[in-house]
Formats: C-alpha cells, structure tokens, sequence
C-alpha cells in the first residue's frame, strides 16, 4: 500500500532535514578544524619528554594567522599569511615540511628570523650564548617493550621561558653543527629529544622552516594512549589510557 500525498511529503521533509543537519554540521566541524583547532597524534618519540608517542593533542590554527598550511589539504588560496601573528621562541609548532609542503611535523621553535644557531657538544648556542641546562631526574623511555633510562635537564632559552630536554651523548653531527643564520621570514626547530629527532639541524632533511608553513601552535592534550590497547578487548582502551596527561597544556 502506498503512502498518501501528505504522509509522503512529510518523509520527503524529514529526510531532507535530516541531510541539512549531517552538511550543517560537516561544515562546523570543517570550520572548527580549519578556522579554530585540528587535532593532532604524535607518531614519534622526537619530543619526549614533552610529548610522547600516542599522545593527540589539539592545535591552535589561530595563534599565528592563516597560510596554504592551516587549509584542508594544503589547498593554496592565497600567498603568504592573513591575520599573521609571529611566533614566540619556544613554542611548540605544527609545520608542513619544507621539501614537501605536505608532510606534518611537531617540533619546538628554537630559532628566530636574523638569529645565529649552533650546537657544540651538545649544547645549543643562540647568538654565541650557551643556553643554560640543569640535570634533572632520568628519564624513563619505554619502546618496543623495553626500558632504558635517559639524561634528562631542563633547558633555559633567551627570555627565560624552561622546558624539558633528553640528551644521551655530546658526539655526532646533531650535537656538533655548523652556525646556522636563519634567514628572514623562517624559523629553526628542534626536537626536545635531541639525540633522536630529524629537525632544521639537518638541511637536507628539513632545514628552515617559511613562516607559511607553520600550521599552528600544539596547544592541550585530549587524549593519551601506551598503545597496548586491543581491538578486540574492549577493556583495554581503558587500561592503556595515559589518565595523568589528559588536559595537560603543551609547554
């Protein structure tokens, strides 16, 4: 039996309302992520102890203004940055990666435009001053079901602003490096980790990071998982839960 005129019209409608409703708020949820915040997981140990793998956090897309990189998909409107904000040494930024432009990165700002960087046995140089470093507590690296302890300081910027650091050895290129002039309207990053981190350190690898590619600044953790959850264990997703970082703010 088929429906009346009136009983169809009406099924038509709420239908119709219901695909308004699923746009109307696909299109929120768009302009929330391009606009306001992006949520963000952290696929690598590069800035242990500040963010650990499993770790998702939210971005703030605002803090510097907009670019190709705030876009969904990097689609390039326009050139350079609108309602642009610089950023502050230290922060802890989302960028494209440099040779790509595609590829998302996590790392601290360390270096501004007109700055000289260097690393000399494993101290980090800014303007020919040594950043000060405090030896602090091990820290605990757990991967691939293994435990070590590593050095841990707290590292002092120009300005005053402190966070946390991992240093193992003073050798290698990472810990000795040339002095790097950054040049204007690029920033140099580093990760935390700083014997296990591919940062501006590395040229070829990712170098100076354009103003434009900056997505935005690593804001709050939402979310934090040891990554021992099961699929199939519903349990789990609970017992793997980080509960202590939930909320944290990123410094």
């Amino acid at each position: 039996m088929s429906l009346p005129p009136i009983a169809k019209t009406q099924a038509n409608n709420g239908l119709l309302d219901v695909v308004k409703t699923l746009v109307y708020a696909a299109l929120i949820a768009l302009g929330i992520r391009t606009l306001a915040f992006e949520p963000f997981n952290i696929p690598s140990a590069s800035m242990v102890p500040t963010l650990l793998i499993g770790d998702y956090l939210f971005v703030s897309k605002f803090s510097y203004g907009y670019s190709f990189a705030s876009l969904p998909y990097g689609i390039n409107l326009f050139p350079g940055r609108i309602l642009a904000r610089e950023p502050q040494r230290g922060d802890v930024v989302v960028f494209k990666l440099p040779k790509d432009d595609k590829t998302d990165y996590i790392k601290r700002l360390i270096g501004l435009p007109g700055d000289r960087i260097q690393v000399t046995n494993g101290i980090l140089f800014i303007n020919g001053q040594p950043c000060p470093i405090e030896r602090i507590e091990d820290f605990v690296e757990t991967e691939g079901g293994f435990s070590r302890r590593v050095a841990q300081f707290v590292e002092t910027l120009p300005g005053g602003r402190q966070h946390r650091i991992l240093k193992m050895h003073n050798d290698g290129y990472y810990n000795n490096t040339p002095e790097f002039l950054v040049p204007p309207g690029h920033y140099f990053a580093m990760g935390d980790h700083r014997d296990n981190s591919q940062d501006s350190r590395d040229p070829n690898a990712v170098g100076f990071v354009p103003f434009e590619n900056l997505v935005g600044r690593a804001e709050v953790l939402f979310f934090s998982t040891d990554g021992s959850a099961n699929l199939v264990l519903p349990w789990t997703w609970f017992t793997a839960a980080r509960y202590s970082r939930l909320g944290g703010m990123i410094r």
